[in-house]
């Protein structure tokens, strides 16, 4: 069994190859530790250590990366890899290999020397570790480590006037205050060489002499229409000799927070045996469903706010969102069985109910919550529904009777009188939602008053998600004791109403949105077909599915608009208003993937043929899972060919639907 990804040569034969694959270190409080797979930084994202100030926001960069020069016998060597204005630093024609095992590991062969580098987050903290390990060879060797500072919000980019800091060297420590915030001290510790002053020292020495580490050039920024140039701060080199044949261990590690004893190879390796426990605990054995609990795991994160888990939707730069962690919900904490987790996510969320709506997000900074969501109340019912399938337990009842159930019933209440953003239940007991210029379902994109996806009336998820709310609504009074009939009467309204009005005779599915019919063919149908709770005769249910596969599925996920249709998009790129119009109209999103294939195997009886084929489409993402993100899955990908990773590197919803899909709908009933 396989877990480590081995990447060679043939992957960056061109510096513009290298940067395409990326990796991601979560840190469980929102920073995290990205870079490419050839060390350089490919967008204003990347960085060593990119810190949460206020957990799990807040994200700011103050530790960019080391680059290496091999000096040995008057040859230098420059192990740097980034594009800059007009030129690139290829020092990836010295990297041999990259493997990742949880966990970074550059090897880099010059002439006889063999340099390891690997980089670990210490969980918890605002704390990265960089660690060497060198076998020298015949002659005597310097090697210069320069470590990139900075201090900017991640994303952004510095001018060099803006790379202002207060400095004091101590013995081994380098501790900087930015002018920007001088309430905060970063610190680098070396556990092994000198630090010398770039400013004054001596020319004779091979790199320039100069502090500043100027215009990096972002190509994924520069190729979305934004900022691509930035500039980083490098106030010291930090100079290691090794004699002939010597081999030596050491480390860099650099923090925002009170440097503490902890050795940097300790921190790769507390690293990485926490991924090995969240694999043992999931009781998966496969190294498909393994890498995807490893990648799910970054998702999952403190919020200081309440004091207790949350989920954040994607890096590199989402927070979290009521809507994508309930949908990712299951796959990141019930199929990891992860059950604690899941217990504070609910409870979490729940705390910031308001009129019956589950926030949509949590805004960066800290004022309120903003509401504007119609699903994401409907798949938080569903995802306490799913946390009792898996837990099932009396005490698991009591947590969801005591914690949860009371604003479970606010939210039918306000669902099926009125709410804010025009959400509310029609005569017919269908609910409505949105109006003017709000969005409020997934397919939300709004670029001033051009709304690019209106949805507004009943739309298909919603009605299908409602429906499925009222029955588990049913069951959980059942067992609470509590007068049900409510549910059970509203829910069979519901099914009529939706059979009568969804249907699309002519396309042979469902319509996206009701009172007037949207015909377009769109993957948000196939959720009625996925639920626990569905209304469709199993001919339709069929349909629907057939229609999704059709038109919609393309390797990675479901496109957001039929191929067909005048409107569609074939590509997400460019700059944001081109992008904003492609996002829903054609862009092919990987979390539906997860619906499709419950549907799919669901209409097919689970049948040897389905399963095979479902399996399939699950185990493609492996080699996704080589490109783009390394062990992560992408937000989006293009509508018309899903190669390269869009939007966010890696997504919570992504992951987790497949992982999902996978572990439930498929292994299970393969023989």
């Amino acid at each position: 069994m396989e877990l480590t990804y081995k990447l060679g040569r043939g992957c960056w034969k061109t510096i513009e190859e290298g940067n395409e694959r990326e990796w991601l270190l979560g840190n469980g409080i929102g920073g995290y530790s990205g870079q490419t797979i050839i060390g350089g930084g490919f967008r204003s994202y990347h960085g060593y250590l990119i810190a949460a100030m206020n957990p799990p926001v807040e994200r700011y960069s103050v530790f960019t990366r080391t680059q290496e020069q091999v000096i040995v016998n008057g040859r230098e060597y420059d192990l740097t890899s980034q594009q800059y204005v007009n030129y690139a630093k290829n020092g990836q024609e010295y990297l041999q290999r990259f493997i990742f095992d949880s966990v970074p590991h550059y090897i880099y062969q010059i002439e006889d020397i063999n340099i390891k580098k690997t980089i670990a987050v210490e969980y918890g903290h605002n704390t990265v570790a960089v660690c060497y390990e060198i076998k020298n060879g015949s002659s005597p060797v310097k090697l210069n480590v320069v470590p990139l500072l900075n201090y900017r919000p991640a994303g952004a980019t510095t001018e060099r006037n803006e790379l202002k800091f207060d400095l004091q060297l101590n013995n081994n420590i380098l501790k900087l205050v930015p002018h920007a915030n001088r309430d905060i001290t970063i610190s680098l510790l070396a556990s092994e060489g000198e630090f010398i002053d770039r400013a004054i020292r001596p020319t004779s020495m091979a790199t320039p002499n100069y502090i500043i580490e100027e215009d990096h050039y972002y190509a994924f920024d520069n190729r979305n229409g934004g900022l691509s140039l930035d500039n980083h701060y490098t106030p010291y080199d930090i100079v290691i000799e090794l004699k002939p044949f010597e081999i030596k261990k050491f480390y860099i590690k650099c923090t925002v927070e009170e440097l503490n004893d902890k050795d940097g190879f300790t921190i790769v390796e507390e690293y990485k045996n926490r991924a090995d426990k969240l694999m043992e605990q999931s009781g998966f054995k496969d190294a498909f469903s393994l890498n995807l609990v490893k990648a799910a795991d970054h998702f999952i994160v403190d919020r200081n706010s309440t004091g207790l888990k949350t989920v954040l939707a994607g890096f590199p730069w989402f927070t979290d969102w009521g809507r994508d962690t309930m949908i990712a919900f299951e796959g990141l904490t019930l199929c990891t069985k992860r059950f604690e987790d899941a217990r504070e996510i609910l409870e979490s969320f729940v705390r910031y109910i308001k009129n019956g709506l589950v926030p949509n997000v949590f805004p960066d900074k800290g004022s309120e919550p903003q509401y504007n969501t119609v699903d994401a109340s409907m798949w938080y019912i569903h995802a306490v529904y799913q946390y009792l399938k898996y837990t099932g337990g009396e005490e698991d009842y009591a947590f969801v009777k005591e914690k949860l159930y009371d604003k479970m019933v606010e939210i039918i209440k306000a669902y099926s009188t009125s709410t804010d953003f025009s959400i509310g239940m029609d005569e017919d007991g269908l609910v409505h939602a949105g109006g003017g210029y709000d969005q409020v379902t997934w397919m939300d994109v709004r670029v001033g008053d051009l709304v690019v996806t209106p949805r507004h009336g009943k739309p298909v998820e919603i009605n299908a998600l409602w429906y499925n709310a009222l029955c588990i609504m049913k069951e959980l009074s059942q067992h609470f004791n509590k007068d049900y009939s409510f549910y059970e009467e509203l829910a069979r309204k519901v099914k009529e109403s939706f059979n009568k009005k969804f249907w699309n005779e002519e396309q042979q599915c469902l319509f996206d949105v009701v009172d007037e019919n949207d015909g377009k063919v769109r993957p948000n149908q196939i959720w009625a077909v996925s639920l626990p709770f569905t209304m469709l005769d199993r001919d339709k249910e069929k349909k629907v599915v057939d229609k999704v596969y059709k038109e919609l599925y393309s390797t990675y996920g479901l496109r957001s608009l039929s191929f067909k249709d005048p409107g569609f998009k074939k590509q997400y790129i460019g700059k944001l208003i081109n992008r904003d119009c492609a996002y829903h109209m054609g862009t092919t999103w990987g979390y539906p993937i997860g619906g499709f294939i419950s549907a799919f195997c669901k209409v097919n009886d689970y049948s040897k043929e389905a399963i095979a084929r479902a399996k399939e489409m699950c185990e493609v993402f492996e080699d996704h899972m080589q490109d783009g993100c390394i062990n992560g899955i992408a937000e989006i990908f293009d509508g018309e060919f899903t190669a390269t990773s869009r939007g966010c590197f890696t997504q919570a919803w992504s992951v987790a639907e497949v992982l999902r899909a996978y572990t439930v709908d498929v292994l299970p009933y393969c023989k």
